[in-house]
């Protein structure tokens, strides 16, 4: 009798064969480091800072949710439970990220052009101001999620798949 792969592998390992999460994280590190890229393109400056700040283009977070949705729907099948879930956790986050932090940072930006008199004490730093995303943003990023993560978990699996494929070739 076999047994299942899931109880013979430590709990570190299981996460390395979870191709929905590894994927998922692929595809938003990947949207991020595209905002390096759009940085130096589009604005011609070279500024790292874009790769740990909130907001611009494209929208990680939407990347992340919408690729880790579209794993969980390619692994379990679309009309899966918790594919559900995953869309409607996705949809959260994105109604989230263009509209309510979209909307604080545009407080953000009016609260920060208030004349320093309006201040009993001025604030050490101004408030941040990038927290959301336009729809646009958040659109390419629910586009980049899927595009990113469905191709791995389809070419490549699970990185534990992976090594396990190139262990083999290399003999």
């Amino acid at each position: 009798m076999a047994i299942p792969l899931l109880v013979t592998l430590s709990s570190s390992a299981q996460l390395l064969d979870n191709g929905v999460l590894v994927w998922g994280l692929v595809a938003c590190g990947l949207a991020q480091l595209s905002k390096l890229l759009i940085e130096l393109v589009v604005h011609r400056r070279w500024r790292p800072a874009v790769l740990i700040e909130t907001g611009g283009m494209p929208s990680s977070h939407s990347a992340l949710v919408t690729g880790t949705a579209a794993g969980v729907g390619w692994q379990n099948g679309f009309n899966d439970p918790v594919f559900a879930l995953a869309v409607t956790v996705a949809f959260v986050v994105m109604y989230d990220a263009s509209g309510i932090r979209r909307a604080a940072g545009f407080t953000a930006a009016r609260v920060n052009a208030l004349p320093d008199s309006s201040w009993d004490t001025l604030p050490e730093k101004p408030l941040k101001e990038t927290l959301g995303h336009s729809r646009l943003e958040v659109l390419v990023g629910s586009l980049f999620g899927p595009l990113i993560a469905l191709p791995g978990l389809a070419w490549a699996g699970s990185p534990l798949e992976l090594a396990q494929r190139i262990g083999q070739a290399l003999g």
